[in-house]
């Protein structure tokens, strides 16, 4: 069946299962087409109306700020952002079938700059169209910036739908143009709630006598996803012969097998995780670390990955506090590339964890930013003469290096002369941490330097 674009009225229905669609929609009615045996128990109960939707109170609830435009018939383009299921589509659709408007949409993933031009000259002939795109992250700049004009100058209202930030994702001159909404995971009150309606009110489910006995598995695996939680809960009922279904865990284990961790590697949770993990070894919890990293490789992160970011920590969150940290840091490096999976994780596992419980400091960190600081705002400055390297006789002559005291010829093996150019004599860009290793350091260097770093 095809999809026809001619009239502005037509749709088609977001629908990712083994059957294609079409929904006209119209001022009137929905009118499904279908092609297979059914629909999806996710799409059979998609919400038509703000007040059927579940969740997002914040955005949809009664004096909201989306609600309000909506009953107004105001919308501005808008960044639907959140994880999947939430409603992001449904919302679009809610919109378009509450205002009755000419209605658009097009998937990121298969339209061009073509499909949205065609789409804004249609526009021009009907005032007050929306433009909805699914996934608009994947569009590149080119394909967004297409959309510029056609935003700015009102030909079309943008509704665009993405799992990533848009901070990152959506180029800033067309984001600066639409309001960002941020739709939240559903909460355990509303998965139970789109249960109960789907059990009571789906006229297919409704046939049978479903018992809702246990829905810990149910709710855990759908991660607050409504469409995954309704595929679920279809697939478990579908799964039990006869007209009674007792749900409990165990059979949703049993049927579901294991549960796919939400772990996308090119997408937000993949640095909202990597965060998690490298925050908990800084805040010297290795137990909080060693979970994120069970998170990162139930998901197949790459191990080398994980061990770069490993390296980078024992530097900059411990350094000197504890030496030997970037010595195993390395070690973990170098070993996982030969190991790989699965026996890396035991690896990976002791890094984090001695990582997680090593004492901790930034001072070498904060040491470089510091000097780099410096360079920046005084520029190249001349290097001290007496530790210029000097090869020829020309430069001995000019004095390069004259005057250097080798410091291996004095007592301590030290000599106090000045290394740093005059502009900058006497800056301290290293600060010990204030832990044993580098007390140990500060008192050295100050037994050296006296007053002049302040040590």
């Amino acid at each position: 069946m095809g999809f026809n674009l001619n009239s502005h009225w037509c749709n088609r229905w977001n629908i990712r299962d083994n059957f294609k669609c079409v929904l006209l929609l119209s001022p009137s009615a929905y009118y499904l087409i279908l092609s297979s045996m059914a629909i999806p128990l996710a799409e059979r109960l998609r919400p038509q109306t703000l007040d059927e939707l579940a969740g997002q109170e914040h955005l949809t609830g009664t004096g909201s700020i989306l609600r309000k435009a909506i009953q107004q018939g105001k919308i501005p383009s808008m960044i639907l952002w959140g994880p999947p299921g939430v409603g992001k589509t449904t919302i679009a659709h809610i919109i378009a079938h509450t205002l009755q408007i000419p209605f658009y949409t097009l998937s990121a993933i298969s339209a061009g700059v073509k499909d949205v031009r065609e789409v804004i000259e249609k526009a021009k002939l009907q005032s007050g169209s929306v433009l909805f795109i699914d996934e608009i992250h994947r569009f590149n700049k080119g394909q967004q910036d297409a959309l510029l004009g056609a935003v700015e100058k009102g030909t079309i209202t943008l509704i665009g739908a993405t799992t990533e930030n848009p901070s990152f994702e959506v180029n800033s001159a067309l984001l600066s143009r639409c309001l960002v909404y941020v739709l939240k995971p559903l909460d355990e009150d509303a998965l139970k709630n789109l249960l109960t309606v789907a059990i009571e009110k789906d006229k297919e489910l409704s046939k049978r006598r479903i018992r809702l006995k246990e829905t810990g598995s149910l709710l855990n695996i759908s991660g607050g996803d409504a469409r995954k939680l309704l595929n679920l809960l279809e697939i478990v009922t579908d799964s039990v012969p006869g007209n009674e279904v007792v749900i409990t865990d165990a059979l949703v284990m049993d049927i579901a097998q294991k549960r796919v961790t939400q772990y996308d590697k090119g997408g937000d949770q993949h640095y909202d995780i990597i965060s998690a993990f490298i925050k908990s070894i800084r805040g010297s919890d290795p137990n909080a670390a060693v979970y994120w990293l069970a998170r990162m490789i139930e998901g197949g992160e790459d191990v080398k990955f994980i061990a770069r970011r490993l390296v980078i920590l024992a530097s900059e969150d411990i350094g000197n506090a504890n030496p030997n940290a970037l010595l195993l840091a390395n070690a973990t490096f170098d070993a996982v590339n030969k190991i790989g999976y699965p026996e890396s994780r035991i690896i990976l596992s002791q890094c984090a964890t001695y990582l997680a419980s090593s004492p901790k400091s930034n001072a070498a960190y904060l040491a470089i930013d510091a000097a780099l600081a410096a360079v920046k705002q005084f520029g190249d400055l001349p290097v001290p003469l007496h530790i210029r390297n000097a090869p020829t006789q020309l430069m001995k002559n000019l004095n390069y290096g004259n005057g250097y005291q080798y410091a291996h010829d004095y007592q301590q093996n030290f000599s106090e002369q000045e290394y740093l150019p005059t502009e900058i004599q006497g800056t301290a860009f290293y600060n010990p941490g204030k832990n044993a290793r580098e007390d140990e350091l500060r008192k050295w260097l100050k037994g050296l330097w006296k007053e002049k770093y302040g040590y």
